[in-house]
C-alpha cells in the first residue's frame, strides 16, 4: 500500500504555470504567434482531416501508434469542444507540461516533450494567434488504447524518467543564427521527435537523437539528419529541402516530411538558414537498423 500510495503522489502532473503567470501569458502578438504557430507544426496533426483548410483545427486524425490509435484534439477557439473557454495558463501548461486543464497528463505523441523549452514570449504570442482562428464543433473520437496505456497516471511516472525539462543550455559562444536554429531545432519544430529511435517505453534514445526513425504510425521511417547521412549537404541545399521540398538530387521529400516543408516555408528565409546552421552541426550518428528502409520519392512520384 504505502508503494502505490508513493506512486500515486509522484506521477501526479506537476504544471509549469499557475493562476498568477495569467497575465504574462496573455496580450500575446498574434502575428509572431503565427510564425510560432507554423514553427510548431500545430496544423500538422490538429487540422480537422478531410478539408483543405489548415487553419480549422478540430482534431480527429487518426495516428496509429504502439499504443493505439491516438486522435489529436480540437484545438480551435470553441467554447466547448475546443479551447476557447480556456485561460492562457491552461493553453501552456497543456503545451508545455503535457497537462489538461482538468489535471490529466497527455500522451507524449502530443510533443509537449520539445516544446517545453518554448520561450515563454513564444508561448504568449501562440495563445493569442490561436484566439484568432475560426471555431470549430464537434470533438474527435476518443483514444483507442488498451489496458494500461488507458492509465493516464503511468505517463506521470514516465515523465519521472524521461521528462527533461530543463531549459537548452547556454552556449555563448555560438552564433545567434545557431542558437536560432537550435531554439526552432530543439523546441519548436521538435524535430527529433521524429527523426530519432525510441525505446520500448515510446521514449527517444538520447544517443541516436536525429539518427532516423520508425515514423509513429510503423510505416516506413524518417530519415538520418545528422552529418553521417546529409553531411554532404551545404545549409543552403537544407534551407532548399526546408522551402520547397526538393532534395540536392532533385527528388522531393514525401509522407509526413512533406506536411513539415508545408510549414517550415512558411517561415522567414532567415529563420531556415539558421535551422540548416544548427542541422550542419549535428554530432554524427549511424542510422539505426529500424530506419534504414526510408527513401526519398523521386521526382513524379506521389509526394
Amino acid at each position: 500500500m504505502a508503494g502505490a500510495a508513493s506512486a500515486w503522489v509522484l506521477s501526479a502532473p506537476k504544471p509549469a504555470f499557475s493562476a498568477v503567470d495569467e497575465e504574462r501569458l496573455a496580450g500575446g502578438d498574434a502575428a509572431r504567434g503565427r510564425l510560432v504557430f507554423d514553427a510548431a507544426q500545430c496544423a500538422s496533426c490538429h487540422a480537422s482531416p478531410g478539408q483543405p483548410d489548415r487553419l480549422r483545427l478540430g482534431g480527429g486524425m487518426a495516428l496509429a501508434t504502439p499504443l493505439g490509435t491516438l486522435r489529436p484534439a480540437n484545438i480551435s477557439p470553441h467554447p466547448s469542444d475546443g479551447i476557447g473557454g480556456w485561460s492562457a495558463v491552461e493553453i501552456a501548461n497543456a503545451v508545455m507540461s503535457g497537462v489538461s486543464p482538468g489535471g490529466q497528463h497527455y500522451y507524449p505523441a502530443f510533443p509537449w516533450t520539445s516544446y517545453v523549452r518554448m520561450e515563454a514570449g513564444d508561448m504568449r504570442d501562440l495563445v493569442a494567434y490561436l484566439r484568432t482562428l475560426p471555431p470549430v464543433g464537434g470533438r474527435p473520437q476518443p483514444h483507442d488504447l488498451s489496458f494500461p496505456f488507458t492509465l493516464r497516471r503511468g505517463i506521470g511516472l514516465w515523465k519521472l524518467l524521461f521528462f527533461d525539462a530543463a531549459p537548452l543550455p547556454a552556449e555563448p559562444a555560438r552564433s545567434p543564427g545557431w542558437q536560432r536554429g537550435r531554439y526552432l531545432v530543439e523546441a519548436l519544430a521538435h524535430c527529433a521527435e521524429c527523426h530519432s529511435p525510441r525505446n520500448l517505453t515510446y521514449a527517444v534514445k538520447p544517443e541516436q537523437r536525429f539518427a532516423g526513425g520508425l515514423n509513429p504510425e510503423q510505416a516506413g521511417s524518417a530519415p538520418n539528419i545528422t552529418p553521417d547521412r546529409i553531411g554532404s549537404w551545404s545549409e543552403a541545399q537544407i534551407a532548399e529541402v526546408l522551402t520547397s521540398g526538393r532534395t540536392p538530387d532533385l527528388r522531393y521529400v514525401g509522407a509526413t516530411m512533406a506536411e513539415v516543408v508545408a510549414n517550415m516555408s512558411r517561415l522567414t528565409p532567415e529563420d531556415r538558414a539558421a535551422i540548416a546552421a544548427y542541422v550542419k552541426s549535428l554530432q554524427p550518428r549511424p542510422t539505426p537498423a529500424e530506419a534504414r528502409q526510408h527513401r526519398y520519392p523521386r521526382v513524379g512520384e506521389a509526394r
